[in-house]
């Protein structure tokens, strides 16, 4: 018998288990409270649930908790950085940022990922296998199970390409949103993409209030190629009117994420080129000096080189910002920690 993931079931899907179950239907109500507001770690733990139900679920359903294998602690500003592992081996990485206006969490959509980002160390090994909304949410509960902090904004930008995980990402984003569950607003998610076009046209059309992040990272469809091998399937103009019709079926402005690249994709040529690509778009632009990683020779530009692309960028009417850099003291880039785990497990 195939167990039902509950921990994945929207509101509506698990009224229908439970009925099917021969349960009342407002114990789903309260199943969905202990698995999602109170955090409960197994069904033991849900005071006001009767035993016939928790056996039910023991042997009826999974029930997906995080186990925690490592928390780095940035000496710098605090940031933490979780490794987690999954139920069959495969481990993840998440992000705790704490900003004045709140605490941020950035999310793994897959385990591992098989876009090629030349700059990335998710995509090293390639893609396992796609997170179930479950593993998802289940980041940020035992993020705030550890630390006893509510979290306000979620980033889907850690490991893995979310759009080639949509239908899992869009139950996550209905289920984390769901005013029975953390009922985090919208408008407080930020799903990061390296430009799946259909996708995005798709996402624009469900009319969701988050925000859409593109990982641009070139000015030209050339340079984009050298660094994203997704380029070669979805041409850089096509990208980027991806991102117009997203925001004109949302009103919501996109970002444009750009990796600084010393000699690759830094200079005031590249700037002036990125300003005519993205001209028109209501959008931000973040600037983001490279984290270096050692399987790639890509190196950060020095510090007058980012704010000369910065004020280039301004110059042509832009609205950019250059990313404040955190976690760099503990494997911050995407993959560094859970690659530095697996080669230590299996030297």
């Amino acid at each position: 018998m195939n167990k039902i993931d509950i921990k994945s079931l929207t509101m509506e899907q698990l009224e229908e288990w439970v009925l099917s179950a021969g349960e009342k239907k407002f114990r789903a109500k309260q199943l969905y409270q202990w698995m999602h507001v109170k955090l409960a770690d197994s069904p033991d733990a849900m005071g006001n649930i009767p035993g016939s139900l928790k056996e039910k679920i023991r042997t009826q359903c999974t029930y997906t908790v995080l186990q925690k294998k490592l928390c780095q602690e940035s000496r710098q500003d605090g940031t933490r950085k979780y490794l987690f592992c999954l139920e069959d081996g495969n481990m993840i990485e998440s992000v705790l940022m704490r900003y004045k206006h709140g605490n941020s969490v950035c999310i793994s959509s897959q385990a591992g990922c098989r876009m090629g980002c030349r700059f990335c160390a998710s995509t090293l090994d390639g893609l396992v296998r796609n997170l179930t909304p479950a593993e998802m949410l289940e980041q940020i509960y035992r993020i705030s199970a550890d630390t006893g902090e509510r979290v306000s904004n979620v980033v889907v930008m850690g490991t893995g390409e979310p759009l080639d995980n949509y239908d899992n990402l869009l139950t996550f984003i209905r289920m984390l949103t769901d005013e029975n569950g953390l009922h985090i607003s919208q408008r407080n998610v930020t799903v990061s993409t390296c430009g799946l076009v259909p996708r995005i046209r798709q996402l624009a059309d469900e009319e969701l209030q988050i925000t859409l992040a593109l990982s641009l990272h070139a000015s030209n469809q050339r340079k984009r190629e050298s660094l994203m091998p997704v380029a070669k399937v979805y041409e850089i103009g096509d990208v980027v009117d991806a991102c117009r019709y997203y925001f004109e079926k949302t009103g919501r402005r996109i970002t444009f994420e750009y990796s600084l690249v010393a000699g690759v994709n830094d200079r005031q040529e590249d700037a002036k080129e990125l300003s005519s690509l993205i001209r028109g778009v209501n959008c931000h632009v973040n600037l983001i000096p490279v984290n270096p990683i050692e399987e790639r020779e890509y190196t950060q530009p020095d510090h007058k080189a980012v704010l000369d692309f910065k004020n280039k960028l301004e110059k042509n009417g832009i609205n950019v910002t250059i990313r404040r850099e955190m976690g760099r003291d503990i494997d911050g880039a995407c993959g560094q920690l859970r690659k530095r785990f697996t080669e230590r497990q299996d030297a």
